[in-house]
């Protein structure tokens, strides 16, 4: 099985329209067009029930103390961990792409809410992100695209995981998470396909 997308290629920058943020000469970040990016895949399993897809940035800081200080760098040997840009389950077995934008086209502060149809859309981590942010805060479900830390010295990695399944769906319940998909998912993959994309907010890196 493969995944492949038209916006940009496998181990190549994402452009910014895909991003929430994009760098901005003068404030060193600005928000973005967000649009979610187009997606196709094939060689799929005959007996797939449904896919399930995963869109996670692992090379997100685990300690925040310098994350987008002034005269401060992020170094490159500090230990990094996952941040989920986008889940969706249920994807109908029939399905072999998304387009440019079907899922996002914007930033809406506080958050998207989540599909109340198939393809059933999780919650991402900016949930978690802006949580305290009186302007930001809520419920962030759907594709929310890439920001990492604009003084952060590793390009940041964004991997897409397409699963294959051999179930019609994995019943999770609302506001679910990556971490949800994973663990219904487990004993079901028929196969896998991995897109990875890269974005960097940090000048000296473009």
């Amino acid at each position: 099985m493969w995944i492949r997308s038209s916006d940009f290629a496998a181990g190549q920058p994402i452009p910014e329209v895909h991003g929430l943020c994009a760098y901005d000469e003068t404030s060193h970040v600005t928000f973005s067009r967000n649009l979610s990016p187009h997606l196709s895949w094939g060689d799929v399993p005959s007996e797939t029930g449904s896919f399930a897809l995963l869109m996670i940035d692992i090379d997100v800081p685990t300690v925040g103390d310098d994350v987008n200080k002034e005269g401060r760098d992020i170094p490159l040997s500090l230990a990094r961990t996952d941040f989920t840009h986008w889940a969706i389950v249920d994807i109908s077995r029939e399905i072999r792409e998304f387009a440019t934008g079907q899922f996002s086209d914007g930033v809406i502060t506080r958050g998207k809410p989540g599909l109340d149809g198939a393809p059933n859309e999780g919650v991402n981590d900016y949930t978690g992100w802006f949580a305290g942010d009186a302007d930001m805060e809520g419920t962030y479900c759907g594709y929310d695209g890439p920001c990492p830390p604009w003084n952060d010295s590793l390009v940041h990695r964004y991997v897409f995981t397409l699963m294959a399944l051999a179930v019609a769906s994995l019943e999770l319940s609302p506001l679910y998470t990556a971490n949800h998909v994973r663990n219904a998912a487990a004993g079901h993959i028929l196969a896998e396909a991995k897109l990875t994309g890269t974005y960097s907010l940090n000048p000296r890196l473009r």
